[in-house]
Formats: C-alpha cells, structure tokens, sequence
C-alpha cells in the first residue's frame, strides 16, 4: 500500500491510481541553459525512487520528464556569451544526460523536448481563446486569471498575495496584473514560430501542459517537481490544462521536494558554495553524491554539504565490502520496501540498510542479500565491488594529495589543506598527522 503527499491537498493519502494497469507520472525536467546544479538533480533522484518503486508494484509506469530548450533564460545566455541557441541547449542536455546517468538515475520512458511540440501548444491557445479564457493583445496571447475560479488551489494564495508577492510580470497590456502569457512576440534575434498571432514562441507554462497531455492525456496520476515550482508553474498548468480540456483535475497528486541550500547557505558563486553536479563527479562518485541527495527526505529542506558526500562514500564503502561475493539477492527488502512506500521515506529505509549491514557484520548472510535488495529500490549499490574500488586513489596519487595538502598548510591556506583532507576521506583514506609527518590508511 502506497501512501504519498499531496500538495494539492496538503496531507499524506493512499495512492489510488486512475488505472492500476498503467501508472503516468510527469516530472519537470531541466530548462537546458547552463549545468545542472545540486539543486537541480534533487528532484531527479528522488523521482527515479519513485519510478523504481512504481515499476515494481505496477506493471506499466509511463514516466515523462521534458526538456525546456526555449525560454528566456537561453536565449539571455546565447547573448551573453555569442553562443549559437541550438549549441547551448544541445551541449548543455548532452552533459546533463551524463550527469544524472552518474547519478544512476534511470532515462524517462519519455523525454519531450518544447521545441518539437509548438503545434501542440498553438491548438492548446487556440482552445483557451474559443472557451474565452485566454485574450490576445499586442501580439501576445494571455491567460485570464479571473475567468476560472479554481485559480490559486494548489498554491493557497488568493488573487491580492499574488499581485503582492509573487513572480508575475506587471504589463500594460494585461487586463489583470496576475494573467500571464500563454505566446508571446520574438524579435528577429529570439526564436520564433509560426502562429495565428504572429511570429512568437510559447509561455514556459504552456509548455509543459502542451507535452503532458501528448504524452499522459488529458489527466495522470502524477505530477513532480521542486517546491519553487509550486507557484506560478505548476499553479498556471493546472489553470490551462483543465480550462483547455473541461477536466477536474490534470494530475491526481501532485508532489514536490523541499528547497536545497549548500554549506549552510542559499547557493552562490561569490561564497563559492554553488555545486555543479559535473564538478561534484570530479571529486565524488556519483553513487555517494546519490546517497547524500537521498539522506534527507525528500519534502525537508536540505542541506548539502561535501562533508556529507563524503560520509555517504564511507558507508557505500562499507556496503560494498559487505556484498562483495554475493552472487544472489532478494528481489525485495520488505523493510526497505514498507519505508518507501511511506511517502518515499528514504531516510528510513537508508536505516534499514544500515541495520541489514551490522546483521551482516555479526554474520548474517541473508542481511547481505537483503542490503542488496534494499539497495536497488534506492538506486544504489550498482556497481560490481571490484569496479567501486578500483575507483579508489592509488598510492602515488594519494601521497600527491598529501604533498599538495603540506604546502597548503605551510602557506597557511587552511581551506584548501582541509578540501584535500576531505577529497580523500571522501575515496575512503584517512590522514593521521604526526611529528613526524602525515601517515594513511584506508578505512
């Protein structure tokens, strides 16, 4: 029995699917201007728990996550830097695809791109207009807040907090300060399509509503993304979904991860806390960076540290020492099962492994095929044991770590002599300081 919140309502219930013979689930993907950050990756590992766990209990779970390659945010990055749109957009899905394979996250069964799907928004508008929801101005094609009155439910915010303290956009041509744009006019230098309203790309909202319904139909059970998206993304899809196809719902349940901070602070570039998933994999495996992500459940808020990465590699460690030689596992851990059935608790379950290890120590064989079980719910432990430790510092590099790490403290740079010390704790090596020099060993 599966128990997951809901935002729309805001309590936890038992998941009652729309068909127990096909589970559809759409996840808000990246929008494909720069690297993913910490942040960014959060919502993807914690949805692919949820796809792994829907997959074993139902037998067909359609999973669409897309690809937002027109918006703004591109176009002011091809700007800045000269880049061609396209160039961005394809090298930067290109990294996050390996990026979050690092990660062991599984590829969606469907991954839509916006840009091969402006048809499907334009007959979308088109229908907003006809049903009077939608008014076209000044080139641009708005949504019509005041014409549906179930506007602000996912959210909770009435019509004067959203004017007063939400992203909307104030503009001259909007009949009310809180619509917003379903197509917008493009300059000569901006991306633009064919439309009845001229040449213009679609509203971010739009999107989205226009590929989930392609995809999943008119309503799904599952809608996910991070909470930042709660207003006014998913707030506006709900709005033109369900003013477009007369429905009363668009998805069933709709979840959401807690906000992501790093070291203790709201991620920056200045203070030097700001974590590409790419450079993280330059430090970490992405196993450990996975089982940090994982540690916190899914809807607290967060905060991740390296310090943090680099216990979650530790304890892989131990893991992969338990397992090694195991040729035959459970199919299920019923712990670690009952756990994520319970609103994805991972943290709960991650203690359920850690119980399973310590029967393991004491000389249960059974715990170890159970930890193995356990640990592909959760997308860990993918790895043949040989293949893990073979990514471990060899013995050069690591007393070329210890050599960078003395003339770091020579030079009084504390910072980095303790970065050092953390890289290598990190690949399982602990640094003991003495008069006469600093020794290791492995953990």
């Amino acid at each position: 029995m599966l128990y997951l919140h809901n935002t729309l309502t805001r309590k936890k219930e038992k998941f009652e699917p729309l068909d127990k013979k096909h589970i559809r689930m759409y996840v808000c993907g990246p929008t494909v201007y720069d690297l993913a950050h910490i942040g960014n990756a959060r919502p993807v590992v914690v949805f692919d728990v949820l796809y792994r766990l829907l997959k074993k209990v139902y037998p067909k779970v359609t999973y669409v996550r897309n690809i937002t390659d027109v918006d703004d945010k591109i176009n002011a990055r091809a700007s800045e830097t000269g880049e061609n749109i396209r160039s961005i957009t394809e090298r930067t899905t290109n990294i996050f695809h390996k990026d979050m394979s690092s990660l062991n996250a599984l590829e969606p069964v469907v991954e839509p791109r916006a840009t091969d799907h402006i048809p499907e928004m334009i007959s979308m508008i088109k229908t907003l207009l006809e049903k009077e929801h939608a008014y076209e101005v000044e080139g641009h094609v708005l949504f019509s807040v005041s014409s549906w009155d179930g506007y602000g439910k996912l959210s909770g915010h009435n019509r004067d907090e959203i004017i007063a303290g939400a992203r909307v956009e104030i503009a001259p041509y909007k009949r009310d300060a809180a619509d917003f744009v379903l197509w917008k006019p493009s300059s000569s230098l901006e991306p633009g399509w064919e439309s009845p309203w001229g040449i213009g790309r679609p509203g971010w909202h739009m999107e989205c509503s226009a590929m989930s319904n392609k995809y999943l139909g008119k309503e799904f059970d599952i809608h996910g993304g991070g909470q930042d998206l709660i207003f006014p993304h998913h707030e506006n899809e709900i709005a033109q979904s369900r003013c477009s196809h007369g429905t009363e719902s668009m998805a069933k349940v709709w979840m959401h991860n807690g906000y992501l901070m790093a070291e203790g602070q709201k991620m920056s570039k200045s203070i030097g806390n700001f974590y590409t998933v790419n450079s993280l994999l330059e430090e970490f495996p992405g196993e450990a960076i996975r089982l940090a992500l994982l540690s916190t459940h899914y809807r607290q808020p967060m905060n991740f540290t390296k310090a943090g990465i680099a216990e979650a590699k530790r304890k892989l460690d131990g893991w992969y020492r338990l397992t090694n030689g195991l040729t035959n596992g459970q199919d299920t851990c019923e712990a670690a099962f009952i756990a994520l059935s319970d609103d994805i608790n991972t943290p709960k379950a991650i203690a359920e492994m850690d119980n399973l290890a310590n029967q393991a120590r004491a000389g249960d064989s059974a715990s170890r095929s159970g930890l193995v079980a356990a640990a592909n719910m959760l997308g860990l432990l993918q790895q043949a044991p040989s293949v893990w430790f073979k990514g471990a510092c060899d013995e050069s590099a690591i007393s070329a770590l210890i050599a960078r790490r003395f003339e770091a403290r020579e030079n009084k740079d504390f910072a980095e002599s303790d970065r050092i010390r953390d890289e290598l704790m990190g690949q399982g090596i602990v640094l003991e300081d003495g008069p006469e020099g600093t020794t290791w060993r492995r953990q």
